[in-house]
C-alpha cells in the first residue's frame, strides 16, 4: 500500500503543503497550510469507483489498466 505524505512548509512568501516534489497553492499562515494538508489527506483516502486509466511510459508506450478504488494510500500531515 502506497504511503503518502504532506510536509507543512515555508514556500512563495508564505506556507504550503508538499507531497514529493509538488507544491499547494500558498497560504498565509502555518495554521491555514497544515488545515488544508488534514483535508486533502482525508480525501486521498476515501474509496471511489473503479476506473480506466490510460498513461504513457518513459519509452513512449501507452498502457491501459483498471484503477481500483478502494486501494487507497495510508496518509500523514508533517510539520
Amino acid at each position: 500500500m502506497a504511503h503518502v505524505v504532506y510536509r507543512i512548509v515555508e514556500h512563495d512568501g508564505g506556507w504550503a503543503y508538499r507531497v514529493g516534489d509538488t507544491y499547494s497553492e500558498t497560504y498565509p499562515t502555518h495554521e491555514a497550510a497544515k488545515a488544508a494538508a488534514v483535508q486533502a489527506s482525508r480525501e486521498q483516502k476515501v474509496p471511489d469507483e473503479n476506473a480506466a486509466i490510460e498513461y504513457e511510459t518513459a519509452d513512449g508506450r501507452w498502457v491501459t489498466e483498471t484503477a481500483d478504488g478502494h486501494d487507497r494510500p495510508v496518509t500523514d500531515v508533517e510539520d
